[in-house]
Parts: C-alpha cells; structure tokens; sequence
C-alpha cells in the first residue's frame, strides 16, 4: 500500500510539472527537455557502461543550435548554416573523443558515443521543435501536449487489458509482460483519443491527429521494447530510481523519444 501511494504520488509530481512547462512558456519546456536529455544521457550511459563526458558536450551543442531558432528571432535564411555547424560540431566531437579512449576500445568507445546521440540527444531536440511546426511556426503548446495524452494513453490501456485479457506475448525473449491483445488495447483507445483531441486541440486536424495516434501506438511501443532490451542487456530492472515507484526518466520516455523522430517528419511534411 506504502509503495502504491509512492508511485502515485511521484508520479503525480512528474506529470503536473512536465504539463506546467508546457503550458506556461516555451522557455520554461525548452529548460525542462534540456534538463530532462541530460538526465536520460547519463542513465543511458550507466546502462552501456560508458564513462565519457563527450555526450553531454555533444548533447548540450546539439540541443542549443537544434533549439536556438526557436528562442531566438533568428531569420529562416539561416537554418542551414545552424544545422550545418551543429552536424560537422557532432562528427568533429565524437570523432575527437577517440584520443581519450584506450587503443583497444577505440571502436567500441565511439560506437557507444553515436549511439547515446542518436538514441538520446537527437529525439530531445526533435522533441522540443514539434509544437513550433506550424503554418506560422510559433509555439502551440497544445500539439506536444497532445502527444504526451496520446502517450499515456496508450501506455496506460495496453498495461490494463493486457493485465486483464493478455494471453499472446507480443515479444517474449525481450519483454515477457507485454502482450498482443495489450498492443492492440492500447492502440484502440489510443485512436478514440485522437479524435477527443481534434476536438479539443483545433491546431491539427482530424487526420493529423489519427496519423499521430498511429505513430504513437507503433513506434512508442517499439521504444519501450528497445529499452527494454537495452536494459536486458544491461541486467538492470530499471535505468535509474530517480522516480519512487516509476524507475528512471528514461523508462518514462522510453517511448516519446521514439516515436518523437517520426512525428516530427509527418508535421514537416504536412505542414
């Protein structure tokens, strides 16, 4: 009973907070995903045991040149010359990083390096430019949070009717908890969320609201299964206890920091 008020509680907490940077300013969720990569970069880094400060500075870059268009009045003109300096910053970074690592561990080292950027640092800065693609390409707070409900949606109803009527595993050798029925129990009310949220969230329509849904229903929980063979690897339950009762950041965005990358080339394309 203890633990259960525990990760209610906390799990209050987080929800309130993330909900509140959102929807107070654009700096206040700029700050908060900033400060959330860089925790989920060194939970991610525990896991794969690499001891390296080059992500955080990759990271840092990344997010500050990924995001700076967005704080800043910068003209559009310059978009290219921003993401050209980021991209040849990371490559140059990354590779430079090799020198301090040991001769027979330079692949490994640098394999490690791309990865805690590709899996963490990328999907936080895509993440923090979704509810800026738009026509007028101004901060609508409603569009990510949208994203969020859809994701607590479908995490909350595929643990329900898989608990309740789960029998077919849906991944067994990496996930033995989830279940078919529990994928599709998600993805169902997933879509009828989406169309509450078209309702409610005017800035995308019907369609893009559905199309998201169906993003978030397939590639959040591929997320989720990738950490979780992430964290079998590593013979941990959870990536941290940062959270009483919920384990890591990361095992909370798991799944938004896949699914993140894809929504945020549907909105380019659509918008």
């Amino acid at each position: 009973m203890e633990n259960l008020l525990k990760r209610a509680l906390s799990g209050l907490v987080f929800v309130s907070v993330l909900i509140f940077s959102i929807l107070y300013s654009k700096i206040s969720f700029i700050v908060l995903f900033f400060i959330l990569m860089i925790l989920c970069l060194y939970e991610f880094k525990k896991m794969i045991q690499l001891k390296s400060i080059f992500p955080y500075i990759i990271g840092i870059l990344f997010f500050v040149f990924g995001n700076i268009l967005n704080v800043e009045d910068v003209p559009s003109k310059m978009i290219f010359e921003y993401a050209g300096v980021m991209l040849f910053l990371t490559i140059f970074i990354t590779f430079a990083s090799i020198l301090f690592a040991k001769k027979e561990e330079v692949i490994i080292h640098l394999g490690k390096i791309f990865l805690s950027v590709i899996y963490i640092v990328v999907p936080f800065t895509l993440i923090v430019q979704i509810p800026f693609l738009n026509v007028t390409f101004h901060y609508v707070n409603t569009t990510i949070l949208g994203v969020f409900i859809l994701i607590w949606t479908n995490d909350t109803f595929a643990f329900l009717v898989g608990s309740n009527i789960g029998k077919h595993k849906l991944l067994k050798r990496i996930s033995p908890n989830k279940t078919i029925e529990g994928f599709v129990g998600g993805m169902i009310f997933t879509f009828i969320m989406s169309l509450i949220l078209a309702k409610q969230f005017i800035t995308l329509s019907l369609i893009q609201w559905i199309v998201i849904a169906g993003i978030v229903s397939i590639f959040g929980v591929l997320g989720d299964l990738i950490e979780s063979m992430f964290k079998r690897q590593a013979g941990v339950k959870d990536s941290s206890d940062f959270i009483p009762g919920h384990g890591g950041f990361l095992d909370r965005f798991d799944s938004v920091i896949f699914a993140a990358p894809f929504i945020f080339i549907y909105l380019q394309l659509v918008q």
